[in-house]
C-alpha cells in the first residue's frame, strides 16, 4: 500500500509492513509485505500536482519496485487514477510494459473489477461468518463506522443491503448520528462532491470524530487510523463486537481491557485481508 497522508512517519511505515506480512501470511497469499509512504496533503494538491507527485514518485524509486519485486497498491488517499499514473511511469523507465507492477488500477489499463470493493466484500464475509458461529445474523445491528472512506461506504452500502443499521458515521471534520438508521447512499453521494458528513441533514452532529468510539452499538468499526481504541477510551467501548478496518486502531493496553469486557474483536491482519487477496489476483 501507498500512503499518502500529512503524518506519515518512518516508524509508522514499518508498522505497517510489518502488519502487512502477516496479512499475507493469515490468507496464505505466496507474498511478503510492504508499505510505502509520502508526507502530503494530497487534498491541497491540483490534479496535476498529485500526477507530478505520482511520477516523480516512482521515478525516485523505480529501481526498487516491479512485477516480481515489490508491488505498490492503493492505500489512504492514494487512488485508481494514480496508480495507472505510477504504473504508465515505471513503464516508461523500464521500457517494458508492466501492468503487474501496481494494483488497485482502473479496468482499462488492466485492474481488477473486484478491486475497489474487495476489502468491503472480504470484511461482510467475515462478519458474517463470525455471527454465525456465534448464532447470530447481520439484520438489525446496529452499526457505528469511524471514517467516511470510499471503501468503507462501499462496505457500509453491503450492510445495508442486508438490513444492518448505520447509526454513527464520521470523516475527519466530525461525526454525526440518527437512531432510526442513516441512509448510507446520501452520504455516499456527498463524500462523492467532497463534502462532510456533518451537511447531512435530520442527524446528530459530533464536533470530534474520536467522541464516536464510545457511543452504544452492536458493532464498532475502527476504519481511521492505526492508535484509535486506546488504554484511556477502551473502558468506555459500548459494542458487543469491533471489527478492525483500519490497520491497528487498536493499541495492546486496549486489547487487554476489551477482552476483560467480553468485547470481541476481530483483528484488522483478518478483517481487512480482501484488498490485498483481490491485488494478487490482480497482479
Amino acid at each position: 500500500g501507498i500512503r499518502f497522508h500529512p503524518d506519515v512517519s518512518h516508524d509508522e511505515v514499518k508498522a505497517l509492513s510489518m502488519w502487512m506480512s502477516l496479512k499475507t501470511a493469515v490468507v496464505d497469499i505466496p507474498l511478503w509485505g510492504g508499505k510505502w509512504g509520502v508526507v502530503v496533503n494530497p487534498k491541497e494538491l491540483s490534479v496535476w500536482e498529485l500526477e507530478r507527485l505520482s511520477r516523480w514518485y516512482v521515478r525516485e524509486l523505480y529501481r526498487y519496485l516491479g512485477p516480481e519485486t515489490d508491488v505498490p497498491a492503493p492505500d489512504v488517499n492514494t487512488t485508481p487514477q494514480i496508480m495507472a499514473w505510477m504504473m504508465d511511469e515505471y513503464s516508461k523507465l523500464t521500457w517494458v510494459y508492466s501492468p503487474g507492477s501496481f494494483t488497485g488500477k482502473p479496468l482499462s489499463v488492466w485492474g481488477s473489477k473486484w478491486r475497489n470493493t474487495a476489502t468491503a466484500q472480504g470484511w461482510v464475509y467475515v462478519l458474517e461468518t463470525l455471527l454465525q458461529e456465534h448464532s447470530e445474523i447481520i439484520s438489525w445491528k446496529k452499526i457505528i463506522l469511524q471514517w467516511a472512506w470510499n471503501a468503507w461506504l462501499t462496505m457500509a452500502e453491503l450492510l445495508r443491503e442486508k438490513w444492518a443499521i448505520l447509526v454513527w458515521i464520521s470523516d475527519s471534520w466530525g461525526a454525526i448520528y440518527n437512531q432510526e438508521w442513516l441512509d448510507i447512499w446520501n452520504i455516499s453521494s456527498l463524500k462523492s462532491q467532497k463534502k462532510s458528513v456533518r451537511e447531512y441533514s435530520n442527524a446528530k452532529v459530533l464536533a470530534d470524530p474520536l467522541d464516536i468510539l464510545t457511543q452504544e452499538c452492536d458493532i464498532l468499526i475502527p476504519a481511521a487510523l492505526e492508535n484509535q481504541i486506546t488504554k484511556n477510551n477502551a473502558w468506555d467501548i459500548k459494542a458487543s463486537y469491533i471489527l478492525e478496518l483500519a490497520n491497528g486502531p487498536t493499541t495492546p493496553d486496549a486489547d487487554t481491557i476489551l477482552e476483560k469486557n467480553n468485547i470481541y474483536v476481530i483483528p484488522d491482519i483478518l478483517a481487512n485481508a480482501g484488498g490485498v487477496m483481490v491485488s494478487y489476483f490482480e497482479q
